[in-house]
């Protein structure tokens, strides 16, 4: 059986919800959902590791349309992020829009609509799609020699095992990034030792969290201008992180402060200190920020072997340095797919081009947000739409406004279908991988997950958020041309 809609949407997280409340606001009311997994919430449902939340300030971190005067805390936790996506699917009721279960298996342009499969069976025929399937999901596991006979409990952050007992065990890490940041000091209370692989050290700066008062949350429902203010204020004061990336000298200088006496207040040890040292320019790799890594690092019972794993034999983990350490159970903090995710969706658009062949020499879309030869579709959190200094909310929401506007265009001009300027597009991608070239991102010193196995940087925004919002509410129909349309309508 297939089904027909006007908006097919590819995932239920952030992304995916605030794109269907967006298309209902523009009048699209026929609407589907498609989601791999049992429930909403995207990335906040998949990771439910010890100690997950987010490194964005909760206000900041929800949607414009449905601020929460309820956040518990300055930094929510998943399951609370959680919990707010489910209220707000809830409240807009899209989990009538939602089919659960149903991944993505294939979507093919052909000429006039969207012919799209499932792996579950499933088979629609819509005239947008919108891919809000997100970077950080398919989590990524290296290819250690002998991983493979490691006979104890092995398991991803992202795919935290919760049977596994990890009380008294000796447990290894490897990876030190964000999630890895916020389990290791949670398992490090009850584990009997827990040795952490480390290729690169990361730059860890402290964060003011802390609970919300009650009170508080009451004067917040009470009078709910406070919180638009609090996301208000919280935005600029980030914003203005921006100047690190920037590299300018003063905000360097008080982020390397921050970061020293973070880490000198929790380790005393030089060689350990040095061992905990970034070598590459703050900012070139994720800044992450926690009150509770370098003090679990000073733990007895946690060490820090400043190598990576070379290979794996039984319950030996060897480092590249030839070390040796004896685990009863292995997790790894070694991040996501997220330059590479392509290679995983059989999407074609105009011709059969598929988007594997559009993406040979690297991901690339207008304004981060369509695709030159495939005919309305767009793409959130595309290419050139990450951050490093802010709330990547704000990002979806310039998109989905952007692509809100067009769709209105689309109506008024009784235009079928559009795909982006092939040129505009060009020019857009040239000129991020110009003002990529000497950021810190680029010529920092690292390699990091933020480059595509070309040392192209083709995941992060290089500018301000107000940029991009800015740009792209001055951006509309120009952006585009009518693409050719094949049969009638549906």
């Amino acid at each position: 059986m297939e089904h027909s809609t006007d908006m097919l949407i590819i995932g239920a997280g952030f992304s995916g919800l605030t794109m269907a409340i967006e298309a209902r606001k523009r009048g699209i009311r026929d609407i589907a959902i498609l989601e791999k997994a049992d429930d909403i919430g995207g990335t906040w449902r998949e990771n439910t590791y010890p100690g997950v939340a987010c490194d964005i300030p909760s206000h900041l971190y929800s949607m414009a349309t449905h601020l929460n005067p309820n956040w518990s805390r300055a930094y929510a936790g998943g399951a609370e992020i959680q919990e707010y996506l489910q209220k707000v699917c809830r409240d807009e009721g899209l989990y009538d829009l939602c089919h659960f279960h149903q991944q993505l298996k294939s979507a093919h342009w052909d000429g006039a609509c969207w012919q799209v499969e499932t792996e579950g069976g499933q088979r629609w025929s819509a005239r947008f799609l919108v891919s809000a399937i997100g970077a950080l999901h398919l989590p990524s596991i290296p290819d250690i020699p002998g991983a493979e006979s490691f006979p104890g409990p092995k398991f991803h952050s992202a795919q935290w095992d919760h049977e596994a007992d990890l009380a008294n065990k000796s447990i290894a890490v490897v990876g030190t990034g964000a999630s890895a940041v916020q389990f290791v000091p949670e398992i490090a209370k009850s584990a009997a030792n827990v040795t952490i692989f480390q290729r690169t050290a990361p730059y860890v700066l402290p964060r003011p969290d802390g609970p919300i008062a009650p009170w508080v949350r009451d004067l917040y429902r009470r009078v709910p201008a406070l919180p638009r203010l609090r996301r208000k204020l919280i935005y600029l004061i980030f914003e203005y992180r921006h100047r690190v990336f920037r590299g300018e000298e003063r905000m360097v200088n008080f982020a390397m402060k921050m970061w020293r006496k973070a880490l000198e207040a929790s380790i005393s040890d030089p060689e350990e200190r040095q061992r905990l040292t970034p070598d590459y320019r703050i900012g070139c790799k994720r800044i992450l920020s926690s009150n509770d890594w370098y003090p679990a690092l000073a733990r007895d019972n946690v060490h820090v072997i400043p190598h990576g794993v070379a290979s794996i034999e039984g319950n030996r983990i060897i480092a590249t340095d030839g070390s040796q350490t004896q685990a009863d159970v292995l997790i790894w903090g070694t991040g996501f797919h997220v330059t590479d995710v392509v290679d995983r969706l059989d999407i074609s658009g105009t011709d059969e081009l598929t988007l594997r062949e559009a993406w040979a020499d690297g991901m690339k879309a207008n304004l981060g947000t369509a695709i030159a030869g495939f005919p309305n579709f767009f793409i959130l959190l595309g290419p050139h739409t990450g951050l490093g200094h802010n709330s990547v909310v704000l990002m979806i929401e310039a998109q989905v406004r952007h692509i809100g506007w067009v769709l209105d265009q689309m109506q008024r001009d009784g235009i079928r279908a559009i795909t982006p300027d092939a040129a505009k597009q060009a020019s857009f991608t040239q000129e991020m991988q110009n003002r990529h070239s000497d950021s810190v991102w680029q010529a920092g010193g690292c390699k990091s997950w933020y480059q595509d196995a070309e040392g192209r940087n083709t995941t992060l925004w290089p500018g301000t958020v107000s940029e991009y919002e800015k740009r792209m509410a001055q951006s509309g129909m120009e952006q585009y041309h009518p693409a050719p349309s094949q049969g009638g309508d549906r």
